[in-house]
């Protein structure tokens, strides 16, 4: 054993080895990568919408919403023209007619895609999710709301009433409901955006609710199982509407200069008190609109 030891002393000292003599704090080479090929092959976003689809919508509703409903607006040039804004409208019919309207108007006339916020009943439906998807339909969730408005810059339209405001009966008509816990002008701050009231007439009266079968929902898991009157003309009635005039006011766009964005939270006060205030001018600019109005079918 000796006798190896000298040897290896004589030899000189063992070579280090490559490991040990590399700094540790060097930061590892990262090689450029190119980015992955967007696996989408037709015109779907990453929302489900398809500006195919959307194109034959429009070109399949137009005779509707030009003929049939004769929608008239007022005061279409207070959306903007650029940049994000959350429309706020009510909301009614047991098969809604305003959301169709009011994103036909805008695309139409502004040349500006609109996405519908709204309940993932509709996202979970087979087949009508798929369709209601690529017709530009987003699931109503806070930080979808955020993404459209904030850093994709797009038209957001929200109901909130939601279905309280769905399932009124025909007694009930132009009674705004509560606008929930005031979630929208809490997205609209954070994302920094302004919102956008409009005011719909011709709605309520386009399928209007005589009363509700709760039994049945409760069956089927709907959020509500209306009587309608347009059931009255058979089969075909439970999905025509009827033609009431419809008219749409854009009010006076609502921004929120003195609060910045991108905040962890806001006051809850001045959340419910903004909320509350776009209600009520909803609501006096219905009130206007129906004393204006002289025939439900001619406007």
């Amino acid at each position: 054993m000796a006798g190896d030891e000298q040897e290896r002393s004589e030899a000189g000292p063992r070579p280090t080895r490559t490991a040990e003599i590399v700094p540790l704090h060097l930061p590892p080479v990262v090689e450029e990568q190119e980015p992955l090929p967007d696996p989408r092959t037709g015109d779907v976003d990453e929302w489900g919408r398809s500006e195919r689809v959307r194109a034959f919508v429009r070109k399949a509703y137009d005779p509707m919403y030009k003929h049939w409903f004769r929608a008239e607006w007022d005061g279409l040039d207070k959306i903007p023209a650029e940049g994000g804004a959350l429309l706020v409208s009510n909301h009614a019919g047991a098969i809604p007619s305003d959301a169709p309207a009011i994103m036909h108007g805008i695309e139409t006339e502004l040349g500006r895609p609109v996405y519908g916020l709204a309940d993932h009943f509709f996202k979970g439906t087979p087949v009508v999710g798929t369709l209601w998807a690529r017709g530009g339909g987003v699931v109503a969730h806070p930080d979808n709301a955020y993404r459209l408005l904030r850093e994709q810059r797009q038209l957001a339209l929200v109901f909130p009433e939601g279905t309280k405001g769905t399932s009124k009966t025909y007694n009930e008509r132009y009674r705004l409901r509560r606008f929930g816990r005031g979630g929208f002008v809490e997205i609209a701050m954070r994302a920094g955006v302004p919102i956008v009231p409009i005011a719909v007439v011709g709605a309520e009266e386009s399928m209007p609710i005589l009363f509700k079968v709760p039994s049945v929902a409760k069956v089927f898991g709907l959020p509500y199982f209306p009587i309608t009157a347009n059931m009255a003309l058979g089969p075909l009635g439970a999905a025509l509407h009827f033609p009431a005039k419809f008219k749409l006011r854009v009010l006076d766009p609502i921004t929120f200069d003195d609060v910045e964005p991108d905040q962890p939270r806001y006051s809850r006060s001045r959340i419910m008190d903004e909320s509350e205030a776009i209600r009520q001018q909803i609501q006096e600019a219905l009130f206007d609109m129906l004393r204006q109005r002289r025939s439900v079918w001619f406007g």
